[in-house]
């Protein structure tokens, strides 16, 4: 087995500046097809991000990564990651610790959404978000063009009490508006997360299922001690850092359902 997750570059990659929700970020794009807003996990567009946004152009869709934190392109060493989270967990953009809390970055991510959705084929965009962005995916499907929201190991707010590893990382206003989306707009979620991962907790997933019901699937992947795929019990990214291609491991399967997730709920409706 390859021994290390699959990366790329900024080759090819268009960026602009972008203004939504009274912020300004820089979006790189590239590829063709159905829209997908991929929101990228601390520390920001490091080479493993590349190679998951890579996959998604080359599987053929039109692919919008924001960049509101971090160095494109950088490696994600830990010392990157903690300087990084470090001055992202202090700023309002974010709040990275409050309960029930509507984030402003969310309201530049809808923009964006809302944004490729209208230069794009398809019957509405998809957005993935990771990590300390997870819940930042969810927020995003208020905006009435996203049809599809992936959760990957969600972890804002930060699980420091039980309180926090129930919150799903969105307002309770904007959770009602995703529900009933839900039943009315055809919203379909899908959340991700290793077994043993106690910096996405199982119990925000529980709660996200109680309020959404079927139009939420979660895929849990076994980390426990001695589990079949090889995972050590930290492990986290599930659609970057534990993917492996050769041969393919139970993460590369997850992202090639997340592939079709998306194909299936963006792509343009039959005539």
């Amino acid at each position: 087995m390859t021994s290390s997750a699959p990366v790329s570059t900024l080759e090819g990659w268009a960026r602009s500046s972008f203004t939504g929700g009274g912020l300004t970020h820089d979006v790189y794009e590239k590829g063709s097809g159905p829209g997908v807003v991929l929101i990228p996990e601390m520390p920001g567009m490091t080479p493993q991000v590349l190679g998951l946004a890579q996959h998604l152009v080359d599987r053929g869709f039109t692919v919008a990564v924001p960049s509101p934190f971090g160095t494109p392109g950088q490696e994600g060493t830990m010392g990157y990651t903690l300087r990084t989270l470090a001055r992202v967990c202090v700023s309002a953009e974010f709040r990275a610790f409050a309960l029930n809390a509507h984030r402003p970055i969310t309201d530049f991510l809808r923009a964006v959404a809302a944004d490729l959705a209208e230069r794009t084929p398809g019957k509405g965009v998809g957005v993935i978000g990771m990590c300390f962005t997870g819940g930042f995916a969810l927020a995003t499907a208020v905006e009435s063009s996203v049809l599809a929201s992936v959760l990957s190991q969600p972890a804002v707010p930060f699980p420091t009490s039980r309180a926090r590893r129930i919150d799903p990382g969105a307002s309770a206003d904007e959770l009602d508006v995703i529900a009933a989306r839900t039943r009315d707009d055809g919203l379909c979620l899908l959340g991700l997360r290793f077994s043993e991962d106690g910096n996405a907790p199982r119990e925000r997933f529980a709660a996200l299922k109680e309020k959404l019901g079927d139009a939420f699937e979660v895929i849990e992947l076994d980390s426990s001690a001695g589990n079949t795929g090889g995972y050590g019990r930290g492990a986290h990214s599930v659609l970057t850092g534990e993917v492996r291609e050769t041969p393919p491991n139970s993460a590369y399967e997850t992202r090639e359902h997340m592939v079709e997730f998306l194909r299936k709920n963006i792509s343009r409706k039959a005539d």
